[in-house]
This record gives structure tokens, C-alpha cells and sequence, in this order.
């Protein structure tokens, strides 16, 4: 829609918008929204599509990282319907940690490249010694704290 104001549209940019998508009646709309979902989910997509949903969260100036209850639910959103189980235990996780309160794009960014390439729950080829995150490295040791 080109929104200038993340969440509100004015009339014009919704015209715009519809006009764009080509859809001039509900079940139009309806259609557009389902193939621009598909086309959000194809792989070579997708990594952009999750990195602009958190810069999407970014509301104010020079802000550059979302706090963890956001993230939560942001996490849930756009990944968990691919990656239940990671998520629900990453956000666990998350959520009952005291090391941090906001995470940063970096950290975002991590979080699916996780999920796609670590084997869970098993995290048999998770290496401590590759470039990951603090926080994952703790999330991985929780986890198998509470796994034994």
C-alpha cells in the first residue's frame, strides 16, 4: 500500500493499493492477498520477507531493535506456522530469560537461520564454535537443560 505511517492507511493510499493489486471488490482482494502470500513463501522470498517484518516493527527514528514481547509475537507471526516447535520453544525461552530486552536485526536474522538449518529438538549439529548469536548459544544450553 506504500503507507507512509506503518498500520494506518489514508484513503488514497488504500485506492492506490487496491488499484495496484487490481482489486476492485472483496472477493478480488481476498485473491490478491492469497497469491501474495504464496509468493511470500517461496524460498528465494522469504529471507526478505522476514527481514523487512521486523524492520517493518520499527516505528520510531534510529530505533534499531524490538523489544522481546514484540518479537514474540512477531517470531510466532511470520514463522511459526513453518517451525512450530522452534518457535514455541524459542519463545519460551525468550520470554523467561533476564539477559535481554530487546533483540537486534542481527539477532533477528539468526533466529531463522536457526530454525531452518539446526536439527530440533535434537540440536545434534548446533556448534557452539560457528558465528552464532550469545542468545542462541544460551537457548541452545536451555534447552538442553530442560531436555535431561
Amino acid at each position: 500500500m506504500n503507507a507512509e505511517k506503518q498500520g494506518y492507511f489514508t484513503e488514497d493510499e488504500w485506492r492506490r493499493g487496491l488499484k495496484a493489486l487490481r482489486a476492485d471488490t472483496i472477493n478480488k482482494l481476498k485473491k490478491a492477498l492469497s497469491e501474495l502470500e504464496k509468493e511470500v513463501r517461496k524460498p528465494q522470498n522469504f529471507e526478505n520477507f522476514y527481514s523487512y517484518a521486523f524492520r517493518y516493527c520499527l516505528t520510531e527514528d534510529k530505533q534499531k531493535c524490538l523489544d522481546i514481547e514484540s518479537v514474540c509475537i512477531l517470531l510466532d507471526l511470520v514463522l511459526g506456522s513453518k517451525f512450530r516447535p522452534q518457535i514455541d520453544s524459542l519463545t519460551k525461552y525468550l520470554k523467561t530469560q533476564s539477559d535481554y530486552k530487546v533483540i537486534n536485526m542481527d539477532q533477528w536474522t539468526n533466529f531463522f537461520r536457526f530454525c531452518d538449518e539446526i536439527s530440533f529438538p535434537d540440536l545434534q549439529n548446533y556448534d557452539t564454535t560457528q558465528a552464532w548469536p550469545l542468545i542462541l548459544d544460551n537457548f541452545v544450553e536451555w534447552m538442553r537443560r530442560t531436555q535431561s
